[in-house]
């Protein structure tokens, strides 16, 4: 299968997983609104979120997938299950311990980390307390589904471990549906969404233990101990923890300081929803696919085929990052109002809704370059260099947050997220071409400048668009749904149009962007 291919089958799977999304955020602000019960719940599923980001999607597997390529690549499947069973014997206990341990000291962890602000509403505080506790476990779930996803994607089998997301969604939805008609209380909705979280990763692990069983891989039990390969893979995931997951250290880091203005976390959430469909779609494709390919080039000593997946790595993503984030930012109240506005959800929480994806676009590219560039420094088990560059784009979230928030609320902090993560791309990006280890071709450099181009063009035409079809905007539903999907339609006709007319991209680009050379 092409390197496109793959980018299509894991970002497929993906845009399943946010569209239902949207359905779960839509419902969650039909039944919630901006309220202090969507403002726990957001709160407490962040922190499982977090380690989950951090642990496992972030650290664990940027540092599992190179080693356990390498020995499916050197000793064949024999040696790669023996090095899987080690891990995952050490891993299991680790995560039992980690989750008694939150559970126990949940009240503690609320009140220093989670939403520290909250002390001052002690309903609020006991609320996510208790969602937190309920939630908490999804971790373990989600760490053992990423390692099964590691295996499925060292493998080239992507789909699998892109499409189970789906689950979380369909289950929140079902339960959301279920308290909507049964109109029962927004604590209890909030109650029963925690479950529902859990319930997901319950879901998402036996349906992952069933496809690997599928694939003719199973593993057994081991007795925990720290052998070689297990060092080696603490000694990586250090470092991998905070390059992995410093956007959501920075999420974090803005609910701390957003818990301190009533509503700013649901809001951050409603807007990063949107902002995430792009990233997911492309940036975790790009993520999942590029790392393992970048493993194996690099394990048979391809270099060719290295500077190969880089480049049109980098035309992809940009190529679709960058007109996305240009729309986010033309006209974010119309479709903040198209997908959210409704129930508890109001004209006022649109706006400021609004002012947040605006924020937070101005960052989309970057944060989908970070996963361009990183599996550069990881597929060479250099952890060390990414992680000073994400502590460096923390520390600059932190002042910036700390600094833009008292002017602009919740919209400082979106911005100065956005911020941070273009300081890693900068960061990155000069350090790799300095090792020569990525320098991109003339070619790809002149394809992203036509990119930039055509999408700021198209941001002209938008604009112009939504100015003239405002009374559109302001009517029935179905108005407003055909008219932002008009807009939509023809600013993609002009980007498409200028990128195709002028070779930034070509048809055969589009079918088939970033073929891979044959072996």
């Amino acid at each position: 299968m092409s390197l496109v291919g793959k980018f299509a089958s894991v970002g497929g799977a993906t845009m399943a997983s946010r569209v239902l999304g949207f359905v779960r955020e839509a419902l969650i602000g039909a039944a919630l609104g901006a309220g202090p019960v969507a403002d726990a719940f957001y709160a407490a599923f962040r922190f499982p979120n977090l380690f989950r980001r951090l642990f496992a999607e972030g650290a664990f597997n940027t540092a599992f997938i190179p080693l356990f390529a390498k020995e499916l690549e050197a000793d064949g499947m024999d040696g790669a299950r023996r090095f899987a069973e080690e891990v995952l014997s050490v891993l299991v206990v680790a995560l039992l311990v980690l989750s008694v341990f939150a559970i126990f000291f949940m009240p503690a962890l609320v009140g220093t980390i989670v939403a520290p602000a909250f002390a001052d509403t002690p309903e609020k505080f006991d609320l996510t307390v208790l969602m937190t506790r309920i939630m908490f476990p999804y971790l373990f779930c989600m760490s053992l589904v990423a390692m099964l996803s590691g295996i499925l994607n060292s493998m080239r089998r992507y789909f699998l471990a892109a499409i189970v997301p789906v689950l979380l969604n369909v289950i929140l939805s079902l339960v959301l549906i279920a308290a909507l008609y049964a109109g029962i209380g927004s604590r209890t909705t909030g109650v029963w969404l925690a479950w529902g979280v859990l319930a997901s990763g319950i879901a998402q692990l036996l349906f992952l233990i069933l496809g690997v069983g599928r694939e003719g891989y199973s593993m057994g039990f081991r007795r925990p101990r720290m052998t070689p390969s297990v060092k080696r893979l603490l000694l990586l995931m250090g470092p991998a923890m905070l390059t992995g997951g410093v956007t959501q250290i920075n999420l974090l880091v803005g609910q701390i300081i957003a818990s301190a203005q009533d509503g700013a976390i649901a809001l951050l959430n409603y807007a990063d929803r949107i902002n995430q469909l792009p990233l997911g779609v492309i940036g975790i494709a790009v993520g999942v696919v590029l790392l393992p390919e970048l493993s194996r080039a690099l394990g048979a000593g391809d270099e060719k085929d290295v500077q190969h997946l880089q480049n049109r790595s980098l035309e992809f993503a940009l190529g679709l990052t960058f007109p996305a984030a240009v729309g986010f930012i033309v006209m974010p109240e119309p479709i903040v109002s198209l997908l959210y506005e409704r129930g508890a959800f109001t004209g006022e929480t649109t706006r400021l809704t609004a002012a947040a994806l605006a924020a937070f676009a101005a960052g989309l590219p970057a944060y989908v370059l970070i996963k361009v560039f990183s599996p550069g420094f990881f597929a060479r088990e250099d952890m060390r260099t990414p992680m000073w560059f994400s502590m460096i784009a923390v520390a600059v979230n932190i002042a910036g947050s700390l600094m833009l928030f008292p002017f602009y609320g919740h919209v400082g902090l979106a911005a100065a997220t956005s911020i941070s993560a273009w300081i890693n791309v900068i960061l990155l990006a000069v350090t790799l071409w300095r090792r020569d280890a990525f320098r991109p071709s003339p070619a790809t450099l002149r394809r992203c400048g036509l990119i930039v181009l055509a999408g700021l063009v198209m941001g002209g035409a938008l604009w112009v668009l939504q100015v003239t079809l405002a009374p559109w905007l302001e009517g029935t539903l179905i108005v407003r749904l055909a008219t932002v999907l008009g807009i939509i339609a023809a600013g993609a006709i002009v980007y498409f149009g200028i990128v195709i007319a002028t070779g930034a991209l070509d048809r055969r680009q589009l079918m088939g962007m970033v073929r891979r050379r044959k072996r």
